[in-house]
């Protein structure tokens, strides 16, 4: 056996950490890249696709394998949960197919492809940077991440190749196939890293140097099942206790499907060496190094998949115990509002920020139409409580504008697809003039509130007949504006454009009406004369920025034509 003095360690040491990195970055990238080209199209799947718990099951089981990340939809499905667009029992059918979805790029990491990698590098650089379609660019980038993963377990693989025969390491792999450290080295490892497929892969690279043997592999799986439940759990911080509640069932169905099989570690491997590929020709560490790497992931597999089937029939019993250790509390309602739907741990993932962007902008609009519902009914009122509510409420449009400015703002450093910035712009657009019809009622009619009050003024009944009919158009339109928006529907925002003229009529026909009162009654005051026609005028500007707000979502390339919709089941402070 060598000696540590015939061990050149920085080599190794370089090899290692240059090669870790390489393969780490590869796994982001081609995450990155497949979660761009397929995140929106995943993200419907997974709200729609849970009407039972099979379902639920195969669509978490594709969308894990159709972005080679089951830390991704993990997230989504906390988010979700957290939106209520999901049941507990629903997210949970999603969270063990996710382990199923994961199990493919173990497999395809198992394979021995390295000596393509540069190839895969070249052709993904290649089409990255001499095709024009995005969605086709995007593919290349995701080529270039999986040559990058195999340039990195390769790099790996040569850095180790010395230390075969170097006593002290080869003792040291062996402890890994005590089943309780190789568990927690793997589950550290991989809460670090926050991807079990890149620890496994790490572990596959080892075994095809002959240091990681099945029983050892088989240890280190496990630890990294348990590993990633790191992420839900930071998925879960700042959500509701429906999000913490996803979080525990993903933590809970790891952690309980590793103590089911550490009884029975003896029979999975048996199992493992009976369908995986044999080479009696060889012994010692070469058989180890030819047999381990397949091995490893058809134990993974199997584990996954024999725990998919153990849970599913028990997502029911798992939500009900879930909810004991975590009972949903009544929500009181926060004195200042805070947000429900964006989140920084979405902004890797741009087209899913996005689309959690509108739906913070539908809370937003939500309170602004409240507001411009309210105000006629509280300017002709001596309640001076209505007036305050409704400036109240401002508070409220006023916060969550800032909230998802500062989002738009960080995710605008992300590297965004044209349709994903298109977005941006349009909901950053969409976002000021929601902010802008709040001041417009806070600012302008709040204060002519207060003026009518002091002067004890009363708005006439036959104002009425005409102010009315105008009012509810323009309620009417920013209605229609707003669902345009939080719904990709291009022909409301047409209807909200073409009803300009209609708007333009009622409001001249309301300031006929007072120019004529004007010079028939005697008793009607400047003051209150010039009150009624600045509520006519602030409601035409409400108008206008409905407008605006509709063209801006014509501008808009929605990126699909199904947009998730929220039930904002929230009650509004004051109805």
């Amino acid at each position: 056996m060598q000696t540590n003095a015939s061990i050149e360690i920085l080599p190794i040491i370089f090899g290692l950490l240059g090669g870790l990195a390489l393969f780490l970055y590869g796994m982001e990238q081609m995450t990155d890249a497949l979660t761009t080209v397929a995140g929106s199209k995943m993200k419907n799947l997974l709200a729609r696709m849970t009407s039972n718990r099979v379902k639920g099951a195969i669509t978490g089981a594709f969308a894990t394998a159709v972005v080679q990340s089951s830390s991704v939809t993990t997230v989504l499905v906390v988010g979700f949960i957290s939106a209520g667009l999901l049941s507990l029992a629903q997210a949970i059918s999603i969270i063990v197919g996710a382990q199923v979805g994961t199990t493919i790029t173990v497999q395809i990491i198992a394979f021995r492809v390295t000596e393509y990698s540069l190839l895969m590098i070249a052709i993904g650089f290649g089409v990255r940077f001499l095709v024009k379609q995005e969605k086709i660019k995007y593919l290349g980038l995701m080529l270039m991440g999986f040559g990058l993963i195999f340039l990195g377990m390769q790099l790996m693989s040569d850095a180790t190749y010395p230390l075969r025969s170097y006593e002290p390491f080869v003792n040291a792999m062996r402890y890994m196939e005590n089943p309780v450290i190789g568990i927690l080295v793997a589950a550290t490892f991989t809460a670090i890293i926050q991807s079990s497929a890149a620890t496994i892969g790490i572990v596959i690279s080892l075994a095809t140097q002959g240091f990681i043997t099945l029983e050892a592999g088989i240890a280190l799986t496990l630890g990294a099942n348990v590993g990633t439940c790191i992420t839900a759990i930071l998925a879960s911080i700042g959500t509701n206790r429906e999000g913490k509640q996803a979080a525990v069932s993903h933590v809970l169905i790891n952690i309980i499907g590793v103590a089911i099989w550490l009884p029975f570690l003896y029979n999975l491997e048996e199992v493992v060496r009976y369908i995986s590929p044999s080479f009696e020709n060889l012994s010692g560490i070469n058989k180890i190094a030819s047999e381990a790497p397949r091995q490893i992931a058809n134990a993974h597999t199997i584990f996954n998949l024999a725990n998919s089937i153990i849970f599913l029939p028990f997502t029911g019993i798992l939500g009900k115990l879930i909810s004991w250790i975590l009972p949903v509390k009544p929500e009181l309602v926060p004195e200042i509002v805070e947000p429900k739907y964006v989140n920084k741990i979405y902004l890797k993932t741009p087209n899913i920020a996005l689309d959690r962007v509108r739906m913070e902008i539908a809370r937003q609009a939500k309170r602004a139409l409240w507001m411009v519902k309210e105000i006629p009914t509280a300017l002709d009122s001596d309640d001076k409580q209505k007036l305050k509510l409704v400036r109240k409420m401002d508070n409220e449009v006023d916060a969550l504008h800032e909230i998802i400015i500062d989002f738009l703002g960080k995710l605008s450093k992300e590297e965004l697809t044209n349709v994903e910035s298109n977005l941006l712009q349009g909901y950053l657009s969409a976002a000021n003039y929601i902010e802008n019809i709040g001041d417009v009622v806070e600012t302008n009619l709040y204060t002519l509130g207060k003026e009518r009050l002091k002067s004890d003024q009363e708005f006439s009944e036959k104002l009425d007949q005409f102010t009315k009919p105008y009012f509810n158009k323009v309620i009417e339109s920013l209605d229609l504006s707003i669902n345009s928006l939080t719904e990709g529907d291009l022909k409301k925002a047409e209807l909200v454009i073409e009803a300009k003229s209609e708007v333009t009529e009622l409001a001249d026909n309301a300031l006929d009406h007072l120019s004529k009162r004007l010079h028939s009654e005697k008793n009607l005051e400047l003051s209150e004369f010039r009150i009624q026609i600045d509520v006519i005028e602030n409601f035409r500007r409400i108008y206008y920025l409905a407008k605006r707000l509709a063209k801006t979502v014509t501008t808009m390339n929605f990126m699909d034509n199904n947009l998730i919709q929220p039930p904002i089941q929230e009650e509004l402070p004051f109805q």
